[in-house]
């Protein structure tokens, strides 16, 4: 999608901080960070929200999943945990229109997170 920000960031045209990057996910560093380290998952091809996700689209998330602790260990969060979020919808806390995940860590995380 030519107006969505995370589609311009996987293709380069918005620069972010990287710290993760394959053909299929982008991974960088959250600007409005809740932890000390927070980062954010995307896939490259556009999926609106997990509403969104088809038989053939939800391979991408099961990528994001297999990759998620080679990310956490490049982070030094992997021994300490961490949490992984996404939110669907506006009332479930989605403000961009593009399914993402965050993964944030290297604090204690509270419960209920919202």
């Amino acid at each position: 999608m030519s107006d969505c920000i995370f589609c311009k960031i996987a293709n380069k045209e918005i620069p972010s901080n990287v710290v993760y990057e394959d053909e299929k996910i982008l991974v960088f560093h959250d600007l409005s960070p809740v932890a000390p380290q927070h980062v954010l998952i995307i896939p490259k091809v556009h999926i609106e929200s997990m509403n969104e996700l088809t038989e053939e689209s939800a391979s991408v998330v099961a990528h994001i999943f297999t990759k998620v602790k080679e990310v956490a260990k490049q982070l030094g969060i992997d021994g300490s945990g961490y949490r992984i979020v996404s939110n669907c919808g506006s009332e479930g806390g989605q403000t961009v229109g593009h399914l993402h995940f965050h993964l944030a860590g290297g604090r204690q995380m509270q419960w209920p997170p919202g």
